[in-house]
């Protein structure tokens, strides 16, 4: 197992399990942030039934399944496996469906169908060096077909590469991963130069309560 792979199990093991139903009594639902009913849905990548979508850093698979739940070709990926099993056996077994262990940029050039949607929730887009995943998902996405990405906002002078850590034990050093934290006018820029249009970016700001970190959304097409 890779560096990568090792330390997205041990983030595996610190998430729970998404609740059996959200507040409006729904058992499987799209979340772009990281607040609970929390900000817009599956709306964002205008996808009639039939669709193939494909989520890059899928998680344990709660919004691949609402995808498929809608009628979409659901098709997930993620380095963890330990996330992928979690995901296999709450969903694994829903029609439409689609789950890949694999590093997000490899399994698009791999691809040879394409997609009418890429996206990613605090995902591999926020994880992955621009430079080598957006001219991938540019390739892969069918005319027409959009980017739609969250993640947190950067801090105020930490723009580019950063380090990201996941703690471990008590007596154990975090393990690091990369992220590319960008203002959303860097982003814009970045997208454009990869040949993507009709790009927009806003930060929703958090529900009322302690926490006060907003969601970066940033939306393109092909």
């Amino acid at each position: 197992m890779t560096d990568t792979a090792i330390a997205w199990d041990t983030y595996a093991r610190q998430r729970p399990e998404r609740r059996p139903v959200n507040s409006r009594g729904e058992t499987t639902w799209f979340n772009w942030t990281q607040y609970a009913d929390h900000g817009p849905g599956v709306e964002l990548l205008g996808v009639p039934a039939g669709s193939r979508v494909l989520d890059l850093g899928c998680g344990k698979g709660g919004n691949v399944a609402h995808l498929a739940a809608i009628g979409a070709r659901a098709v997930g990926v993620d380095i963890s496996p330990r996330q992928l099993t979690a995901a296999r056996e709450r969903w694994g077994q829903m029609p439409g469906v689609e789950l890949h262990q694999a590093e997000a940029a490899g399994f698009l050039r791999e691809d040879r169908e394409g997609f009418d949607a890429v996206y990613s929730v605090y995902g591999a887009v926020w994880f992955t060096d621009p430079a080598l995943l957006l001219p991938a998902i540019r390739e892969r996405l069918r005319p027409g077909g959009r980017l739609v990405f969250s993640q947190r906002p950067p801090v105020e002078g930490c723009y580019g590469c950063q380090a990201s850590y996941i703690p471990r034990g008590a007596d154990e050093d975090p393990l690091v991963v990369r992220r590319w934290d960008y203002e959303p006018h860097v982003w814009e820029q970045l997208l454009v130069a990869y040949g993507f249009g009709d790009v927009r970016t806003r930060v929703l700001a958090a529900p009322p309560g302690p926490r006060t970190v907003g969601t970066l959304i940033v939306q393109a097409r092909a």
